[in-house]
């Protein structure tokens, strides 16, 4: 279903509106998100509980899922992890302000904005009670596996003592029932929407469904959990921070800092003091001490981009860091130890370089069957051509949001299809933009408007 529009009334232009999904059993609650959400120009679905927000979910594309911190019919634990799994494109917020860590919505400060209003509105009685759960839920035993479910509790209204057994005999039937249903309901779809070995679940990061892409998405969610260390090799413009931030996204460092540094992109002179720190006094120009990249992101992730441009002196002393977990700042006696990921990129064959002879062996062997423990390949655009339509369709989304949406003409598509793409997707992103802009005021850029290298003709 597409995307359904709104009238502003004070300017009578027609902005599309998107639609975001309130779980929750607090019918109040849900009437006071609905009106700070509408004033913002979402279009709102509602739901009392997590089957009828499936429902809902399945019935239109939503950008967001707000739900309660609890719901009668399902743990919302269990419900946010399918939902994550259904739809990994689609941000969930909860209501008590919680982000769950998935995909961000472009609006995400509306969304909070509302939440805040809503919090901040006074309740009444009957609204407290619908909201408050009649029982917490139990925690799992411990030692579980990360299969192991945490008990589904039901609401259990105010309600008179009942004396006769009978009465009360019935009442807990309806209320099991009830939670067989809603986890059958739960069940049934997690195992619908659990990935094969053949059909990985995508991640929000990668673009495409081409075989590559799946084997590549497969890699990532492997070794994302683990502190492993990690090597990502690929021709330019092909996407390898974006594999890298998806590895940290993934990882239990994922709330802990994610540090980048670009070695091509640093004299050679001071990448040591970068990467390392200094204190103040250790060379001419070092007025103060400077924290370096890799104690900076104590606790998360290194990503060292570029690694094949590290000169061979420095590379030494990043052995012995990735090797003993030490660092010590330039024109300092002393060592820290730090806790870090460490994740390299390169587009050069960085073992043809580590094995080669003489002038041609520019990077240290053992450096580098340090970092490739875990190698992995991003695929060329060339490799990879069935994803180029949903390659173009989200950059051009993307671009929309600061310059009207335009579309693609099937001409443009063929011409797109027609090409190599020697720059990957960096060189898709430009051919794109610099479409987009020769398209002027027009929505869809035809193939006139795609050109390779200089935008001007002649």
């Amino acid at each position: 279903m597409g995307r359904e529009s709104v009238l502003n009334m004070e300017t009578g232009e027609v902005a599309a509106a998107r639609t975001v999904v309130l779980a929750s059993a607090d019918a109040a609650l849900r009437q006071r998100l609905r009106t700070s959400l509408t004033g913002l120009r979402w279009q709102v679905r509602e739901a009392s509980g997590g089957a009828e927000a499936m429902a809902q979910l399945e019935d239109a594309r939503s950008e967001a899922l707000l739900v309660d911190s609890w719901l009668p019919d399902l743990e919302v634990g269990e419900f946010a992890s399918v939902i994550r799994v259904m739809y990994p494109a689609m941000e969930l917020l909860r209501v008590d302000g919680g982000v769950d860590g998935g995909a961000r919505s472009s609006r995400r400060n509306e969304l909070l904005h509302a939440l805040r209003e809503a919090q901040n509105a006074p309740l009444n009685d009957t609204a407290a009670w619908a909201a408050a759960p009649a029982s917490v839920p139990e925690p799992a035993p411990a030692g579980a596996g990360p299969g192991t479910r945490a008990p589904i509790r039901m609401p259990s209204p105010p309600r008179k003592d009942v004396d006769q057994d009978g009465e009360r005999e019935r009442e807990e039937q309806i209320r099991l029932e009830s939670t067989r249903q809603a986890l059958g309901f739960l069940l049934g779809r997690e195992e619908a929407a659990r990935p094969t070995a053949k059909h990985e679940a995508m991640l929000p990061e990668m673009i495409g469904a081409s075989e590559p892409m799946r084997e590549l998405t497969r890699l990532i969610r492997l070794v994302a959990p683990r502190s492993t260390t990690v090597l990502i090799e690929g021709e330019t413009g092909t996407g390898k921070e974006v594999v890298a931030r998806a590895l940290h996204r993934l990882s239990e460092r994922a709330g802990k800092p994610f540090a980048v540094l670009n070695c091509a992109a640093i004299p050679e002179a001071l990448l040591e003091a970068e990467l390392f720190g200094h204190t103040r006094g250790a060379f001419t120009g070092a007025v103060h001490s400077r924290t370096g990249r890799i104690e900076a992101a104590h606790g998360g992730t290194l990503f060292l981009d570029e690694i094949g441009e590290m000169p061979m002196a420095l590379q030494a002393k990043m052995l012995r860091f990735l090797e003993c977990g030490e660092l010590q700042r330039v024109g300092d006696n002393e060592t820290m130890r730090v806790d870090v990921r460490v994740i390299a990129a390169t587009h050069q064959p960085l073992e043809k370089l580590a094995t080669s002879v003489g002038a041609e062996r520019t990077f240290r062997l053992d450096l580098y069957h340090r970092l490739a423990v875990f190698p992995i390949e991003v695929p060329a655009l060339r490799d990879r051509m069935d994803d180029l339509g949903s390659l173009a369709e989200h950059i051009l989304e993307q671009m929309g949001q600061e310059m009207p949406r335009k579309r693609l003409t099937l001409d443009a598509e063929a011409k797109l299809h027609e090409h190599s793409w020697p720059g990957n997707v960096r060189e898709l992103m430009h051919v794109l933009e610099r479409g987009a802009i020769l398209a002027g005021d027009k929505m869809e850029i035809g193939e006139d408007e795609i050109r390779f290298g200089r935008a001007t003709r002649g």
